[in-house]
């Protein structure tokens, strides 16, 4: 039996050079698309939330201390959104301190922030309506989901800060 030895070359063998090329190749590739993608995201974010953070944490500190004056008064307050036709309804928000009994002589201010568009927003003064309850039409308030920001103002000062997500249905 005879052997035939060649001398050509395999066209598929992989040689030292060929993975070499190929391992930088891929990492060229990730380092690539990763300076891309760094790039991209320092250019449309510059990490500043505030322009004035100083006073914008003194504002926080402010807020805090509200929050724990409010929780002390122990209010309880309610409202709710009663829809009508075609986008139209009526906020009812119903007030009284910590022993029950209805708050009078207070200013009831609302907001309904929708959480995707700011110019969607609509404010609303409620009147009194007797018995710790404030009433004000709405008008065009589309279905969807909506932060109900309730504040309460007696004296000139805010008393009672709240928001609440609620749905409003077609």
């Amino acid at each position: 039996m005879s052997m035939v030895q060649s001398s050509m070359k395999d066209p598929k063998a992989i040689t030292g050079k060929t993975v070499l090329v190929w391992l930088f190749a891929f990492f060229g590739v990730i380092f690539t698309a990763n300076g891309i993608f760094i790039y991209l995201a320092l250019g449309s974010f510059p990490g500043v939330v505030e322009d004035r953070p100083y006073e914008a944490g003194q504002a926080y500190n402010e807020e805090i201390a509200a929050a724990r004056t409010q929780a002390a008064l122990n209010w309880q307050v309610s409202g709710e959104v009663i829809q009508a036709v075609e986008g139209t309804g009526r906020l009812v928000v119903t007030a009284a301190d910590a022993g029950g009994t209805p708050l009078h002589g207070v200013e009831v201010r609302a907001l309904l922030r929708h959480p995707a568009r700011a110019t969607s927003d609509i404010e609303a003064i409620l009147t009194a309506d007797g018995g710790g309850r404030y009433t004000a039409d709405l008008e065009k308030v589309p279905a969807g989901n909506w932060t109900l920001i309730l504040e309460i103002e007696a004296e000139g000062v805010r008393k009672f800060k709240s928001e609440n997500r609620i749905f409003l249905k077609e």
